[in-house]
């Protein structure tokens, strides 16, 4: 991977029959990142990994994934070898198999994802190889991290977030994702033209997305409020155990102007 800015290392240290995973040391899903301290919108994700995931893992992470580490900004059209790549960053993509999916059907978009769940890293790892896609790459830690410190203004062609935690107490809504800080960033790493698309089964949730995507005068809704659900989403496993709730699934789909 000449030519990214960055650096890369694997982490040896996690074994598939080890103990319920926590952070790796050094991990920027600690809640402190070289000092700072300020409210997530999410917990680091333990579990344990399978043979297949760990040995992904293993053999892949040098080449598709970085730690997120706010040293350095990405050179995305090195790392993913196009030039002028169109890079569509995904928060939150849980064990990667409709990410995989989608990054199949659209072999000429490029899909950044991040997350901080290790075995997810490992099944996406593996569904890369299995697969044979070149156009996935994985970063792990905080995504507004990665927003804020590792890439360029205007270098996204879009941004996916798919079910994120809905946060449903009251006492919690201040850890949601979608707030008019973090949209303010987001939309600032934008192309004009690039897409915002969103999506989840908690309707107070959708409202919210619905008023602070509105309200953001460098986006425009592309529907009147809530978009149609587009067939090419995968149906995740967030969105099953959702539906099998009877709640809604609403998606939201703006574009950078």
């Amino acid at each position: 991977m000449d030519g990214i800015v960055t650096s890369q290392t694997a982490s040896p240290a996690i074994t598939p029959d080890a103990a319920p995973l926590a952070p790796r040391p050094g991990s920027p899903v600690s809640p402190e990142l070289h000092g700072e301290r300020r409210i997530r919108s999410f917990h680091p994700r333990k579990g344990r990994m399978s043979t297949a995931q760990y040995d992904a893992l293993s053999r892949s992470w040098d080449g598709y994934g970085i730690r997120v580490d706010g040293s350095r900004r990405l050179d995305l059209d090195a790392w993913f070898g196009r030039p002028d790549a169109r890079v569509v960053l995904e928060i939150g993509f849980g064990m990667g198999d409709a990410t995989a999916t989608m990054a199949a059907a659209e072999p000429e978009r490029c899909v950044l994802a991040v997350d901080v769940h290790t075995p997810g890293h490992g099944n996406l790892l593996r569904r890369i190889e299995s697969d044979g896609l070149d156009n996935v790459r994985l970063a792990e830690g905080d995504a507004v991290v990665l927003l804020r410190d590792q890439l360029e203004p205007a270098s996204l062609d879009g941004l996916r977030i798919f079910f994120p935690d809905p946060w449903p107490k009251a006492r919690h809504h201040k850890r949601r994702l979608i707030q008019p800080e973090f949209v303010a960033l987001a939309v600032s790493r934008l192309r004009p033209g690039a897409t915002v698309h969103c999506a989840t089964d908690w309707e107070p949730y959708a409202e919210q997305m619905l008023e602070v995507l509105g309200a953001c005068p460098e986006l425009e809704n592309l529907h009147a409020e809530y978009a149609p659900r587009p067939d090419w989403r995968p149906v995740t496993k967030f969105e099953r155990q959702g539906l099998a709730k009877g709640h809604v699934v609403n998606d939201l789909l703006f574009r950078r102007v």
